[in-house]
Parts: C-alpha cells; structure tokens; sequence
C-alpha cells in the first residue's frame, strides 16, 4: 500500500491530505479564522461550579466559558494548584488558623471540588461546536513526537498500538529511567523501534516547556493563554508522519523547509520523504485530490456498485440512509441488499473520518431478513472502525435495520469548519415566502394603528422584500398606506434576512418593532 501526505499551503489556508493507494482517507483544514484549539493550555478562573450535573465553568476569556466535567478534573489537580499558592503561603495559613473549618476543601473519590473565583489550569479536549463552548480537563499533558509528558502524575504507558511484547517491555523500561521526578510518561506509538537518545530529547523539549507553562501561570492573570498547542499542518507530521507512510509532498518552500528542519532534530531517517512540489499545476488537482474533496461537500455520496448514501446533518445527531439505487446483481433481493449495506459500511467509515463527524449517528440500511446477514454488516462496521484514531462504539443492527453509533468528537467537522451559516435562511435550508412576509408586514400595521395615532414610518426590509412591495403599476406598498392612512418610507437593509422587517417612527429613528410584533425577530 502506498501512503501519502499532501500539503497544500495558501495566503488563506493549509489543506492537509492523506491517501492511500490515492484513495483520501484523512483531509484536514487549517484557517487563520478557526485555529486549531486542541491541547492549548489556559490559566482560567472558576465562573460556576454546578453540582446538580457534576461540572464548573471556567472562564478562559472566550464567548461561552468551558465546560469542566468533574470526571476531567484529575487527581494531580491538587499538586497542579499548589503553582497558585506560593505567593500567597502567609496569608494561606493565617486564614487556616482562624477559620480551618471553611478552609478544608471538599472532595469526591479524593479529586478536589472547585470553588468560584479560584484560578485553576486547564487544557482545551474538545473544541466548540455550535453554541457550545469548549470542553476542558485539568489534567495536564504535553505531547511531543514520541512521549506525552503528564505533570504530577506517576503513570508510564506504552500506545496500545505497539503489539510487540518485547519492543514494549524495551520501552517501558527506558521511559522508567528518563522521566522526571512528579511527573508520568506515555510512549507514543512513533517511538516504536526508537534509541533512548531520541526519547530523552524529545523529553526534554516537553520538560522545557512545562517549565515554562509553570512560570507563566505564576506570573499572568485569568483568563490568560498559557501554551499553544502546535498547528493542524505540524500536528499531523507530528502525530500521523510514521515509518508506513511512502512520501510527503509539499507545495510551500516555507513549509517544506519547517518540516525538514523538524525531522532533522526528531527522527533524521524521514527526512528524504519530504519533497517540495515544483509544478505549476495545483497540487490537490494533480494528485486528483480536488474531486475527492468536492464529494465532501456533498450529501450524496454515489456507492461502486450503483447504491448511494446520502448524508443528512441535525441539531441532534447526523442521519445517514443507504439506498440501493439500480443495483440489481442477482434476482436474490436478500444477496443485492447484504452487498449494497456491506459496501456502505466500508465507505460509512470511510466518510465519518473524512469529514470528521462525532456524536451520535444513526445509520438506515436496506432491510435484511436473516439475522446471520445483518450480524456481518454490524461486524464489518466494527472492523473498519478499527482504523478510526477516534473512539467509535457501535450498536448492533436493530429489527428495522438501523444500526447506532457514537464517535468522539474532538473538533467541528469539516461542513462546519468551511461553511458559514446563510444569513438569510440562517442555517434552516428554506426561506419564508416573500407574500407571507407581506402579510406579516400588514398585520404588524394592524396592531400598531389599533394603538398609536403615529402616521409617519420608516420600513426596513431586505431587498427582495423591497422589490416584492414595489411591484405593479399599483404596488403593495402603496395599497398599505390606503389602508392605514400611514405614510411608509421603505429603505433597503442588505443585512437583514428575508424573514425578518423593522418599523421606526419618521420623526425620531426609533425602533418600534418589537412593541407589535408576534414571530418577527429583532
């Protein structure tokens, strides 16, 4: 198999591609506007600490504080704490000597109950999504290229994905002799094959940047950015630039130039994989990226076999139905519909990665009689999740064919990352008819004249609103002010969604829309 990174850098943005026998199999996207916020590091301050379902709100100087479940709240949150006390060690301890009672902190299965207004460190799990904020732990960690370094926690792990029972006995015990005092070790799934000279410097970069993270949390004010994590583009070769992967091609000399620099520090071997793209042609187009990526974008995804799925995106979860389409193999219905669900469970995989989708998902597959046929669709689900970075759990296939599944979500997927929200129809997909915001208009009027004796107003609408009540040799707009015996000026407001209207009074500019209105928004 052949393996392949693709970077593809821009004035605008860092596209990140990963392909298998030229098969995309991982596409990322790095915005100036939406950095990648996953494993930054925060001194924040405690907003609200709510019992009822078990987590605080730390404000980190965002638009929704983050989210802290005390599950995330690790048993080094303590020791981590302590960074906070030093300065304040007298005042501490007079306190304790009058009142020691208030003083002793409360704690569940001995983790350490936040108290509003204390500062605490944390660090970014989840990104935000919709109007959620972003998820958080307090327990620390720091990942280099083949360790993770945890602060204040005795732990030595080796990744789960090194099998060799040898190579990690060999591992574990050369972790056990470089890792600092206080604090924990895991051995990534990189560092298999690799000499304790690496490990150790890649170790002490971490520490060197723990180090530093200690002396800005004593020295800055929440909510404050303590460390940033590296960027999408440097986190892949990071995290995913392994000995299986054939070449890596880059079409910026910057970046080129930055990944050569950093290999040639961590792991010199890879070093020769790193190629810069000279052509003139896009480099997405030329490794025939670009209509892969197109099909992203599209909730119709066409199967081999002449079956398709098409993808649908709810506030609750994501739905994803598999249709058959013309596919008709063989006249045994049954054996038509186990090939299409079994070729739609490889590619469901396959497009969950891609586009990055987490929470819950639910899956309709053809309707299949025999237990034995349905069981194999569940296990082929199981087993191309295997290949998943993300943690998926997968619920066998009920009595009407649906199939449930929840996967980890890190960060928004790639439909929310590279779209924006219409203004106009403001994320719904349809509009209200323009005769309906009329009669909106009108019964708005109705209310208003029952009430006021006011006869001068100012109507903003968006345009094709405007256009609407312009129309005709004798138009709508016109007809209202009959009716009303109210003189309108209408103006054009771009920003305005076709759905929504404002009144003001001619005399003054004040708004009186709300005063009269029933499902109009401000």
């Amino acid at each position: 198999m052949v393996k392949e990174i693709i970077i593809n850098s821009s004035t605008t943005q860092t596209r990140v591609a990963i392909t298998e026998d030229n098969k995309l199999v991982d596409f990322f996207v790095d915005y100036p506007e939406s950095r990648r916020m996953v494993g930054d590091i925060y001194l924040g301050q405690v907003a609200r600490v709510l019992p009822g379902i078990k987590a605080a709100f730390i404000d980190i100087g965002m638009q929704h504080d983050a989210f802290l479940h005390f599950s995330d709240i690790g048993e080094q949150t303590k020791d981590i704490q302590g960074l906070f006390d030093d300065d304040d060690e007298e005042d501490d301890d007079r306190q304790e000597a009058q009142q020691p009672e208030e003083i002793v902190r409360k704690t569940i299965n001995g983790v350490p109950v936040l108290q509003k207004g204390e500062r605490i460190l944390i660090q970014i799990t989840k990104e935000p999504v919709t109007n959620k904020g972003v998820r958080v732990t307090s327990a620390i960690s720091i990942a280099g290229r083949f360790c993770v370094l945890l602060p204040y926690d005795n732990k030595i792990g080796v990744s789960k994905k090194i099998t060799d029972f040898k190579e990690r006995r060999r591992l574990r015990s050369i972790a056990r002799t470089i890792i600092p005092k206080n604090c924990g070790l895991i051995i990534r799934t990189v560092a298999r094959n690799q000499n304790e000279e690496s490990l150790k410097e890649d170790l002490k970069y971490l520490w060197k940047s723990w180090v530093t993270i200690q002396e800005k949390a004593k020295e800055l004010d929440p909510p404050s950015l303590i460390y940033q994590d590296v960027t999408t583009t440097a986190s892949v070769i990071r995290d995913l630039f392994t000995s299986d992967v054939t070449k890596v091609y880059v079409d910026s000399k910057k970046v080129h130039k930055e990944i050569r620099d950093y290999l040639a520090v961590v792991q010199p071997e890879l070093v020769d994989k790193i190629h810069l793209y000279r052509e003139s042609d896009s480099i997405f187009e030329a490794f025939g990226i670009e209509t892969q990526i197109r099909e992203l974008f599209s909730r119709r995804v066409p199967l081999k076999s002449g079956g398709y799925l098409i993808i649908e995106h709810t506030e609750a979860m994501v739905v994803i139905d598999v249709n058959s389409g013309k596919y008709a193999a063989s006249k045994d219905q049954e054996m038509n519909s186990l090939r299409t669900d079994l070729e739609a469970a490889r590619e469901i995989s396959r497009q969950l990665r891609l586009r990055d989708i987490g929470g819950l998902i639910v899956i309709d597959f053809i309707d299949l009689e025999d237990d034995r046929n349905r069981k194999k669709v569940y296990d082929e689900l199981r087993k191309e999740f295997k290949k998943d970075r993300a943690k998926v759990s997968v619920l066998p296939m009920s009595d009407f064919g649906l199939i449930e599944i929840t996967r980890q979500r890190v960060r928004q997927n790639i439909m929310q990352t590279i779209n924006e929200v219409c203004p106009y129809c403001l994320g719904t997909g349809v509009l209200t008819k323009k005769s309906h915001i009329i009669h909106e208009i009108e019964e708005w009027l109705t209310k208003f004249r029952s009430a006021r004796d006011e006869r001068s107003l100012l109507l903003k609408c968006n345009p094709n609103v405007c256009q609407s009540l312009r129309e005709g040799r004798i138009n709508t707009l016109l007809k209202m002010q009959f009716k009303f015996k109210t003189r309108i000026k209408l103006t054009e407001d771009k920003l305005l969604p076709v759905d929504q209207f404002k009144f003001y009074l001619a005399k003054d500019k004040t708004e009186v829309t709300p005063l009269f209105a029933s499902n109009t928004e401000e």
